[in-house]
């Protein structure tokens, strides 16, 4: 296991931002690619100078964009009895999906945003919005803005954590669910808000 992250970040260092892009399309899809990690190492690169802020965020969130619509792309093509039938090439499992369809019914359309955030999850949110036929602009709309946050902030932890970004990984793998309670009781109280935004609307005519 050492070995192989070894490996991928001496492959990230060696091709930068094309490596970044490649392993994160990768790695959302559901190989097994350490995203988290190579993203706050890029941070930490970003922070010795050796890639550029603008150009690293635009290659992880490139990655990012592919990896979840060729996950979607899959759900919406192939449907539900194709995707579990080779599912296991993607640790694809009857439970895992069945977890994900009750996570979509009780926190919506959010899930898409804050599920890059949950190890494990976010190729599944892709395969069950597809599977569920959720419109191609819904999914973007709140998918993107998903990756968008989740490079930023993994790449700010490793650009301000430095050399020290081996020891911040732990700490994040560490505190990755009370991380994700915060982010869901943001997205709850957004969608409360928007809710009582369009009542009021509602009320108006």
């Amino acid at each position: 296991m050492l070995a192989r992250m070894e490996s991928l970040l001496g492959w990230l260092s060696h091709y930068g931002y094309a490596g970044l892009f490649g392993l994160l399309v990768l790695g959302i899809v559901g190989l097994p690619v350490p995203d988290e990690t190579l993203l706050v190492f890029s941070g930490y690169l970003i922070s010795t100078g050796r890639l550029h802020p603008l150009l690293t965020f635009l290659a992880g969130f490139g990655g990012s964009v592919c990896g979840i619509s060729l996950s979607y792309t899959i759900g919406r093509t192939l449907g539900h009895s194709i995707v579990m039938r080779h599912g296991r090439f993607f640790h694809v499992t009857e439970k895992r999906m069945d977890r994900i369809h009750r996570w979509f019914h009780r926190v919506g359309d959010w899930l898409l945003t804050i599920g890059y955030f949950i190890p494990g999850v976010r190729h599944f949110t892709a395969l069950v919005a597809g599977m569920s036929e959720l419109e191609y602009s819904t999914f973007a709309r709140f998918a993107y803005a998903g990756a968008a946050i989740w490079v930023a902030t993994f790449l700010l932890v490793g650009y301000l954590v430095g050399e020290h970004w081996r020891a911040a990984m732990e700490l994040v793998h560490r505190y990755t669910l009370l991380f994700v309670g915060v982010l869901a009781v943001g997205a709850l109280a957004a969608w409360w808000m928007r809710q009582r935004k369009r009542n009021r609307n509602f009320d108006s005519y």
